[in-house]
């Protein structure tokens, strides 16, 4: 069994929607890729991938190994790229972390979780549904309610607010942050860090 670890982030392809708050989990991982320096590059299993050192271990030596990818199908068809990923790289659903925009979660805050429910989100559902289980890791990307009346379906493929985007380089590095400490340190860890603060 592989020891690698798989590091999804979700979005929508294209520049399109580049921008748009549905697409902060793919936008952590370009920020792991830069600082792994490490460029995604198209791999057969319809995503952009590249295989890097996450995070550092004890005494400062070099972290996991892990895949980290962007799936280039639509956010509802994420699960076919991520399966075949999975298959490809031998990884196993306990070392799979799927990062992802979240509504329930206070725009700018992370927050970690093993399983659970989708949440309406079309990516976790297509994952869950292709995987046959829910088991698998989250780095949930707090976007916030939409304000008023808007229907959120339209929120999330909003690109974000001038205000918001001052503050995205700060929620990008400490998800980013997560993950790295999620593969090195496990999820309790993790969790007891970002969710005090």
């Amino acid at each position: 069994m592989s020891e690698t670890w798989l590091v999804i982030g979700l979005g929508n392809p294209g520049p399109t929607y580049a921008g748009n708050r549905h697409n902060v989990g793919a936008m952590v991982v370009d920020e792991l890729a830069t600082r792994t320096r490490s460029p995604l590059r198209s791999h057969k299993a319809r995503a952009a991938a590249a295989q890097v050192r996450i995070g550092t271990g004890a005494g400062g030596v070099p972290g996991p190994s892990a895949v980290i990818a962007v799936p280039s199908s639509f956010m509802n068809e994420s699960g076919g790229p991520v399966k075949a990923l999975m298959g490809f790289f031998s990884v196993e659903p306990d070392r799979l972390v799927v990062v992802h925009d979240e509504l329930d979660i206070p725009a700018g805050d992370v927050r970690l979780k093993l399983g659970g429910g989708e949440g309406g989100h079309n990516g976790l559902r297509s994952i869950s549904k292709s995987l046959g289980t829910r088991d698998y890791l989250r780095v949930r990307v707090g976007i916030g309610r939409p304000p008023g009346r808007q229907d959120p379906a339209d929120f999330v493929l909003k690109d974000f607010s001038p205000t918001e985007r001052k503050e995205l380089p700060f929620l990008l590095g400490d998800a980013a942050d997560a993950v790295e400490m999620l593969v090195s340190h496990g999820l309790l860890d993790t969790q007891q860090k970002f969710h005090s603060a």
